[in-house]
């Protein structure tokens, strides 16, 4: 009883991976029109990038000791603000703990 499960489970799981491996052409072209302008606005951004992180070793080397303290907070706001953009541009890849347990359980099956 337990094999028949064991096979319904295997065979569900590759029909859910093999209809996942099939995509439309439509969608594949579609792809290659957005990934050049994603790569013109990715360069955009990279200067951008460069501009803030200038600025904030530019605010880094000042000599902050002869500013009044209303100069500090500004700088102290910048900085902040600042530091707030570069994460907000910065992107990265992130997983939720859903997809993680869901790829380890995949991989313990498929190993």
């Amino acid at each position: 009883m337990k094999i028949n499960k064991m096979k319904k489970i295997t065979v569900c799981l590759f029909a859910v991976l093999l209809s996942l491996t099939f995509f439309p052409l439509q969608l594949i072209a579609k792809a290659e029109t957005v990934s050049a302008s994603a790569t013109a606005t990715k360069a955009a951004e990279s200067a951008e990038i460069k501009v803030l992180i200038d600025r904030l070793e530019e605010i880094k080397a000042m000599d902050k000791s002869n500013l009044s303290s209303s100069e500090k907070k500004a700088l102290r706001k910048e900085v902040r603000s600042t530091k707030e953009q570069l994460e907000a541009t910065g992107g990265g890849v992130y997983l939720s703990v859903g997809a993680i347990i869901i790829i380890i359980l995949l991989l313990i099956l498929l190993l």
